[in-house]
């Protein structure tokens, strides 16, 4: 059986990846707002 919706991660890291936001201007205006954010320490 076939799952929906299995895309590869060499398509997935193209379309949203570092790169691609890289390429874009609106793409490097997303990564400067994380940039600002900065991590977030994930606790319970």
């Amino acid at each position: 059986m076939h799952y929906p919706r299995r895309v590869s991660r060499i398509k997935k890291a193209r379309k949203v990846g570092f790169r691609a936001r890289m390429r874009t201007k609106s793409g490097r205006k997303i990564l400067n707002r994380k940039r600002r954010i900065g991590r977030t320490l994930a606790m319970r």
